[in-house]
């Protein structure tokens, strides 16, 4: 993991089954629906059976196909390890003592190859001199409050020659006082007796570990070391690491004694140190366990794997063959049934040695714990690694998970486990620490939630050392040696700080964030949803190509519609109002686009079909019961969003584009402000840094005319429009919290304050506060210009510059997405980047969004307070707050992250008594080929997190049980189902009300034509009535 890098993402669900639990997990499976899980675990059964592999640790591979990070069982554990969990630190007798020829000590395998085979090295002399300063080491070992303390003994230093018969008497006596030391201490000894310094002379008369002599004079040396130090000893480690020893000592040539190249030798040493492991186990309990009631294993180490596809069953396949390669060929016979696995005896029977029945009976359970080590060394160099095809991955808990499901959950020792870091990094290790809070939260989770069996941890190395091939170019040390120095001081480091700390608190405690909170936000506050720039649509009829430039041309004088324009007429405006509606929000922030209404950049040409767009959104808006927040300019990396004159004329860079603005500013409060009470002149000015980045000058200048613009604009406004329209002006400030890397660091804290000081008091200190930039910021670029640095330097503001823009600001207005960790590093060069001398590093722990944005909820909380802290106590809107989330429809990152923000945001409001009025969710819709950061889909299906969200609002928050959420009728911006239900169906309710029309029309004509016909049938008739005699009817 590099700073400023993502590192890896969370670990994946996976589904698991111990040996005596499959068929009621299988039952359980069947029960809940879990077809397609019972499927894919009842193939690697069959597959298991096909291949005849030991376990059943494919089923790690198998992963939840409704996997969410947001599961628990993913997410940090903030929890404590059992009591009395077992924590160490660990040495190698080689790596450390030094002394390679003093007092008596014979050479060993590695002395040789030292001076063979490395290059610029002499000797393990200029190590860290542990024989010559032991109390040094035990001081070490004080500082962090260990449990045990894991170390080697030199074999060449008690045998020179490697054969027993009378010891080295200054070895032993060294020996002998680190452990009286140790127990003085109450620290537990935890004793390896070989890890690599095979003495010289065994190699040359015997061939090293390839003889199988060297299994009985390794019992020798076994037996003389419980003879000697077992009553102060009750855990024993016989070899640590086989598989190193004989993959790099004999195959790649990497290790001592540097053979390569012979498949056969390999598998020859591998052989022989499992039966001498398995020889000095028996010795062991047979003639000193009795009395000495000790413990003795093997340390293992190993990878991990991940498939390219988890549903592939050959890929599955494949990586199980790579942890049985490494792990399983010692584990097997050991913990396992005591013969090497089935699948490398039949691709390997050429050159795998066979074990007898005797001896498979000899070699099984000679082991009293599993001793695991997951450590660099096992992870290069990639190319000597058996990956098989696949991805090589740093969860130690699945790899605990294998090992718990492959050899029936037996109680595990972490023996090994650390990271490295450069040769020129001292104290400050800072990737080492977030590289051990992540084992630690792996081990920490593989105990709580997954019930494996680990009983204790060992942290590697005590001190910086001689690091086998890669000899002193890295560091694995949490105590500093200066190894040129005479007195070789132990320094600690970082990491040993982090580590005394997890050991004091045996675990990880939430010091971070306090508990949810029960309470409601008033009833006037602002519940908003944020969108960009809205595109509006033309009703021009234009004519594409027409010359042959591939260009649109409009048709004047040709619209598409003749009757009276309406907001109907923008196509788009609908299906806004219907995602808003479903939204449920009080609050609309959009962006109006500046090169739309203003193309020219003056008032001399005025897209007034584009204002009626804008007013009509928010007209329609108002309709719902939803006010608008309007920014009059929203820039992006991708798109600055000026008008083309502007841009050709050098942008933000010409000051002449602040007067523009105005401009344009007042076109919009005059023909929008009667309906629009919240303005933002300019969205993220801050953020503008990533555009005009030619140079710092460049920065700084565009960022001084964006302040001007901004207060050029709030002062027309307060001067000629917040007298009638009485509305508020702000421009929002792109406001990420920022956290120390390290927090042992002094450096780091300064940064992390640095960062905010040019991230959001650049705008803010002169807008809120003093009409200036921030003495801080001022100060440190000249500090780096002073030498020779940095070119770099912050415009001088004139008098009347200052009192233009000290207290342009109605409210604040914040843009808070996530926090950055933050480190000092210093960087040459005249660009704002450069100036900050920050770098940023990613908590590979931490739970985070496809694009690497960290949920850390507790992060807004600290803004707030910030925020008053330096600027007093005013209002408070976050503009813009949310996250990418990959699902289409249960986008269950987006509700987390909303419920856990808006908790924090409740209680800055409730307990810190900030005066936060509004809430903006980013955002309404996503946009295409984009991160989906929306509410909606680009093709506006709703996301699930819209009822989340929903039920928040109509709460008003989290409330107790039996509180009311209601305000008054006054207070509450309540939804018009009427007017939802009319805007929506517009159409077919204006058809309907056409159809109706017609019908009356036609009954009253029917009605009007039958009584006309039958008045005249009614005269026709009156006309054959018979009259009187003498009567006549006169026609």
């Amino acid at each position: 993991m590099k700073p400023g890098c993502a590192a890896g993402s969370p670990g994946n669900e996976w589904i698991f089954f111990s040996t005596d639990e499959i068929t009621t997990r299988y039952r359980n499976t069947m029960s809940n629906g879990g077809l397609q899980r019972s499927v894919i675990l009842s193939a690697l059964i069959l597959l298991r059976a096909v291949t005849g592999f030991s376990g059943d640790g494919r089923a790690i591979w198998s992963k939840n196909p409704n996997f969410t990070p947001v599961n628990e069982s993913q997410l940090f554990l903030y929890d404590t390890f059992p009591k009395n969990f077992f924590w160490g630190i660990g040495t190698g007798a080689l790596q450390v003592e030094g002394s390679w020829k003093k007092d008596g000590k014979g050479p060993s395998i590695w002395d040789h190859f030292i001076h063979t085979h490395l290059k610029n090295v002499s000797s393990t002399n200029g190590s860290s001199d542990s024989y010559i300063f032991l109390e040094k080491d035990l001081s070490a070992l004080d500082f962090i409050g260990v449990s045990f303390y894991q170390f080697s003994i030199s074999w060449p230093r008690l045998f020179p020659d490697g054969i027993v018969t009378v010891a080295n008497a200054k070895g032993l006596q060294y020996y002998s006082t680190l452990l009286d030391a140790l127990v003085l201490r109450n620290i537990e000894p935890i004793v390896t007796l070989y890890h690599w310094d095979l003495p010289l002379a065994l190699q040359e008369k015997y061939g090293g570990w390839k003889n199988d002599t060297i299994i009985d004079i390794f019992n020798d040396y076994a037996t003389y070391c419980f003879q000697m130090f077992g009553d102060r000893v009750k855990y024993w480690i016989t070899i640590h690491n086989p598989y190193l020893v004989a993959w790099h000592g004999y195959g790649t040539g990497m290790h001592a004694p540097g053979e390569k190249g012979n498949l056969a030798a390999v598998y020859t040493v591998g052989h022989n140190l499992i039966k001498a492991h398995s020889k000095v186990w028996h010795n062991y309990n047979t003639h000193f366990r009795p009395h000495q009631k000790g413990w003795l294993s093997i340390t293992l180490g190993s990878h991990w794997i991940e498939p390219n596809r988890s549903e592939n069953t050959m890929d599955i396949f494949k990586c199980q063959q790579s942890m049985v390669s490494v792990l399983g060929w010692f584990a097997n016979p050991i913990h396992g049934d005591g013969d090497y696995p089935e699948g490398m005896r039949k691709k390997l029977f050429s050159v795998l040695p066979i074990f007898s029945e005797a001896e498979k009976h000899e070699m099984r359970g000679t082991a009293d714990f599993f001793a695991f080590s997951f450590g660099p060394n096992n992870f290069k160099p990639l190319n000597t690694m058996a990956k098989m095809g696949q991805n090589v991955s740093l969860n130690l808990r699945e790899a605990l998970n294998w090992i718990k499901l492959e050899y029936n959950n037996p109680r595990i020792l972490i023996a090994e486990n650390g990271w490295f870091t450069d040769s020129r990094v001292k104290t400050e290790d800072t990737t080492a620490i977030y590289m051990m809070k992540n084992f630690l939260s792996q081990v920490l989770q593989a105990i709580r939630l997954d019930e494996i069996r680990v009983f204790g941890y060992t942290a590697w190395s005590l001190l910086d050392g001689f690091e086998w091939q890669d000899a002193y170019t890295i560091r694995r040390g949490l105590f500093y040696v200066d190894f040129n120095s005479k007195q070789k001081e132990r320094k600690p480091k970082s990491s040993a700080h982090y580590y005394k700390q997890i050991i004091r608190e045996n675990g990880f405690s939430l010091k971070e964030s306090t508990p949810d909170v029960q309470g409601q936000f008033p009833c006037d506050f602002s519940w908003g949803v944020t969108e960009s720039v809205l595109k509006f649509s033309d009703p021009h009829l234009y004519v594409w190509n027409a010359t042959g430039n591939r260009l649109l041309h409009r048709v004047e004088g040709v619209r598409l519609k003749t009757r009276p324009a309406q907001c109907t007429d923008f196509v788009n405006i609908k299906k806004q109002l219907e995602m808003l509606a479903r939204m449920k929000v009080t609050h609309y922030r959009f962006a109006l686009d500046w090169a739309s209404v203003l193309p020219t950049g003056n008032l001399s040409a005025v897209n007034r079909q584009a204002l009626r767009y804008y007013r009509c959104v928010v007209s329609e808006g108002l309709k719902l019961g939803i006010s608008a927040m309007v920014t009059l300019y929203y820039p992006t990396h991708a798109h600055l969003g000026l008008p083309e004159p502007l841009l050709h004329a050098d942008g933000w860079l010409n000051p002449s584009t602040a007067e523009a603005f105005q401009a344009y500013a007042g076109l919009c409060f005059q023909e929008l402000g009667d309906l629009v009470k919240l303005w933002i002149t300019i969205n993220e000015p801050n953020r503008l840094s990533d555009i005009y980045n030619r140079s710092g000058n460049d920065t700084y200048g565009a960022a001084h005319n964006l302040l001007v613009a901004h207060a050029l604009a709030w002062r027309l406004y307060d001067r000629q429009f917040r007298p009638s329209q009485r509305g508020a002006v702000s421009l929002s400030l792109h406001a990420d919290w920022a956290e120390p890397a390290n927090p042992y660091a002094d450096s780091h804290w300064r940064a992390a304050e640095r960062f905010l000081q040019f991230e959001i008091a650049w705008f803010a200190e002169p807008l809120f506060k003093t009409g200036d930039y921030p003495a801080a910021m001022r100060e440190y670029i000249a500090s780096k210009h002073r030498r020779g640095l940095s070119s770099s330097a912050l415009p001088r503001l004139t008098e009347a510059e200052r009192r233009l823009l000290k207290g342009t600001v109605d409210f604040c207005a914040l843009n808070h997405f996530t926090t950055r960790f933050v480190m000092h590093e210093q960087l040459a060069g005249s660009r704002y980047d450069s100036d900050r001398d920050i770098q940023f590093l990613q908590d590979i722990t931490r739970l985070s969004s496809p694009t690497r944005l960290a949920v850390i909820p507790w992060g807004v909380r600290k803004l707030l307070r910030w925020v008053r802290r330096n600027y007093g106590d005013m209002d408070i809107y976050i503009t813009a707050s949310g996250i990418d989330d990959q699902a289409l429809e249960d986008d269950r990152l987006r509700k987390y992250y909303l419920g856990k923000y808006l908790q924090e945001v409740l209680k800055a409001y409730l307990i810190d008594k900030v005066r936060i009025k509004g809430y903006y969710a980013f955002k309404l819709a996503e946009e295409k080929s984009k991160p989906r950061f929306g509410f909606f889909t680009s093709d506006f299906k709703a996301k699930s997190s819209i009822q989340f969200y929903n039920k928040v609002i109509s709460s008003r928050g989290f409330p107790f049980e039996n509180s009311s959420s209601r305000c008054s009728q006054t207070q509450e911006n309540t939804e018009c189902t009427v007017c939802l239900f009319l805007v929506q169906k517009k159409p077919l309710i204006f058809l309907g009300c056409c159809f109706f029309s017609t019908l009356v029309l036609l009954l009253s004509i029917a009605i009007f034509q039958r009584q006309k016909r039958r008045k005249f049938w009614k005269a026709k008739n009156l006309q054959h009535i018979p009259l009187k005699k003498g009567k006549r009817v006169v026609s």
